[in-house]
């Protein structure tokens, strides 16, 4: 028997069991695991997002980078877990935990989780829900990765697009967007993720200029090869900035992890741009892919596509180019 839609089905099935052990009555519980959702974490003020360092046990370890180290690990002995650890004196504190403060008001199936903090005492730990399949980029280097399908990397980058388009949404921009801050689970879930550098944007003008914009300070360090034109050369971010980015994370999911701009420095790369120059379209990629490409690397940001747009266009892909089908 069929149902238009889930409400009348639910409706049905609650008069009469009909194939059905017993009738239904009311709905399941859902157990929670994350904390509620909570404001105001600081070094020195615990919040319900704080948790006993003891209840976590630290198992093997998935990186080390400059401020600190990020571990698998067990949290109540039951539940799998990253632990993300910030190295005594390497970088501000407040700092390090504003990544923990933007996950707790960013809510997404396609965003990586916050569980908890531990900020009683050093090292500090960020505990977040563990992807088991690391990075997108070490994803798609290695043997499951390089035999994924066209579809499967078409479905991949649709996840990434659901996730930024919720960012969007939020008026926040990431500004580190890339394949080694896309973090991949089991059956191939993708989620956004590595919040460090995301900041909130504002509107310029909300009656003369509809673009929202962000400036970070002289100095700042960004990865040229994935940056949009106008933040290498005015230090200007906007959420088409990100739109940019995910132009080049297609490219590194069609071409399985190459680096973007291959065989030029990161000056050649922007004096090539500059020129009007794009990169070509992939070894195997769809033609209709590439135009995406070509949309988000497009020089004048306000022709560039929405990830509302992006995401529906990769959702849709198959609908609109039969000619991609595996």
């Amino acid at each position: 028997k069929s149902f238009p839609t889930l409400k009348e089905l639910v409706e049905y099935y609650s008069r009469q069991a009909e194939g059905l052990c017993v009738r239904l009555t009311e709905p399941c519980k859902k157990g929670q695991i994350m904390a509620p959702e909570t404001y105001g974490l600081s070094y020195n003020t615990v919040d319900i997002w704080e948790i006993d360092r003891k209840s976590i046990q630290l198992s093997k370890k998935l990186g080390t980078g400059q401020f600190g180290e990020v571990y698998q690990g067990l949290w109540n002995g039951t539940t799998s877990v990253a632990v993300k650890t910030l190295k005594p004196g390497t970088m501000d504190t407040s700092d390090f935990l504003r990544e923990a403060q933007l996950m707790k008001k960013l809510r997404h199936p396609k965003l990586i989780q916050l569980y908890a903090v531990c900020t009683t005492e050093e090292p500090i730990y960020i505990i977040t829900e563990l992807m088991k399949n690391g990075s997108l980029l070490d994803y798609l280097q290695k043997d499951k990765g390089t035999s994924l399908r066209i579809s499967d990397q078409i479905e991949m980058s649709a996840q990434v697009a659901s996730g930024m388009a919720y960012l969007e949404s939020q008026n926040y921009i990431h500004r580190d967007l890339a394949a080694r801050n896309v973090l991949v689970g089991e059956n191939n879930i993708c989620k956004v993720a590595d919040f460090g550098l995301a900041r909130v944007f504002m509107k310029e003008n909300e009656y003369e200029d509809e673009d929202c914009v962000y400036e970070p300070k002289e100095g700042t360090k960004f990865p040229v090869k994935w940056t949009a034109p106008e933040a290498i050369n005015g230090n200007r971010y906007t959420i088409k900035s990100d739109v940019w980015s995910f132009g080049i994370l297609l490219y590194e999911i069609m071409t399985f992890g190459q680096m973007p701009y291959p065989g030029m420095s990161n000056i050649q790369a922007v004096q090539w741009l500059s020129k009007g120059h794009r990169m070509a379209c992939p070894p195997k990629c769809p033609k209709v892919l590439h135009d995406i490409m070509l949309k988000c690397w497009k020089e004048n940001e306000s022709d560039r596509p929405t990830f509302e747009t992006l995401q529906w266009q990769l959702e849709d892909f198959f609908d609109l180019d039969t000619t991609a089908y595996d």
